[in-house]
């Protein structure tokens, strides 16, 4: 299934007081590290995810996967796209990085999903209704800007 034709769910944004190349590189390691702890390779093996545990290039490029995640598409500095398939959704999870001004940068993460049948209903309850997916997209893209902004300080 294509990007686009699965239902718009949400988007979430921050601004980060760091460059698109720092926001980029932290991106990067904050999905790799978060989705090759143990229980995101158990959680995509317990909903049957397509693609179950980490393999293919590193940083991540097209082609890379995560346990729940393939990357369809990688514009350094731009956009990151993430798609995945389990039983219960077939879902892609969009990151785009804009400059919001000279020296800060605006991530953010689009989120598109469809359920299909009473299972998926069931599921999108759970996941999406709950707001169990908000607080973990917002808390992921926190994550990603303070390792972006303590790059940056690094290096000054």
């Amino acid at each position: 299934m294509q990007i686009a034709s699965l239902p718009y769910l949400d988007e979430h944004a921050t601004v980060v007081e760091a460059g698109a190349d720092d926001v980029w590189r932290s991106l990067l390691e904050t999905l790799d590290r978060s989705f090759s702890r143990p229980g995101a390779a158990g959680y995509a093996r317990l909903v049957r995810c397509d693609d179950r545990s980490a393999s293919g290039p590193r940083p991540l490029v097209e082609g890379s996967v995560l346990p729940g995640f393939r990357v369809v598409a990688a514009v350094p500095g731009q956009e990151l796209a993430l798609q995945g398939r389990h039983r219960f959704s077939s879902y892609a999870l969009i990151f785009r990085l804009d400059e919001a001004a000279p020296g800060r940068t605006r991530l953010r993460a689009e989120s598109r999903a469809v359920f299909p049948g009473p299972a998926g209903g069931v599921y999108r309850l759970l996941v999406i209704g709950t707001g169990g997916h908000g607080v973990g997209v917002r808390r992921m893209l926190s994550g990603i800007g303070r390792r972006s902004e303590e790059r940056k300080w690094a290096r000054s």
